[in-house]
């Protein structure tokens, strides 16, 4: 019985996995993760410059139209940041206490 268990051990040995080293595993996942890292950085450094120098060149054309604008629209924006606020502050409850309730 014991030549027939070593026969099934060699038989299903060659179909396990090969042994896997989670020091070499966490090593490239590490590497993979701080070159994703680097890549994104770089990337968001490139958008963040091109948006500034857009923003630069188009600023004589913008400051104007921004100033007339923020005059019309500072009481809207200050009525708006103050029901957000109310809302946030009261998480709701304002909706759920004025809500018709059914049993």
């Amino acid at each position: 019985m014991t030549d027939a268990d070593d026969r099934l051990k060699a038989l299903f040995a060659m179909d396990e996995p090969p042994a896997r080293d989670p020091a070499f595993s966490a090593s490239v996942m590490a590497d993979i993760a701080r070159r994703r890292f680097l890549m994104d950085v770089a990337m968001l450094s490139g958008v963040s410059i091109l948006g500034a120098l857009v923003l630069w060149a188009a600023w004589p054309a913008l400051a104007p139209l921004l100033s007339t604008l923020g005059r019309g629209l500072s009481p809207v924006m200050a009525s708006l940041t103050l029901a957000a606020t109310a809302v946030i502050l009261l998480e709701g409850r304002v909706t759920s206490a004025t809500a018709l309730k059914h049993d």
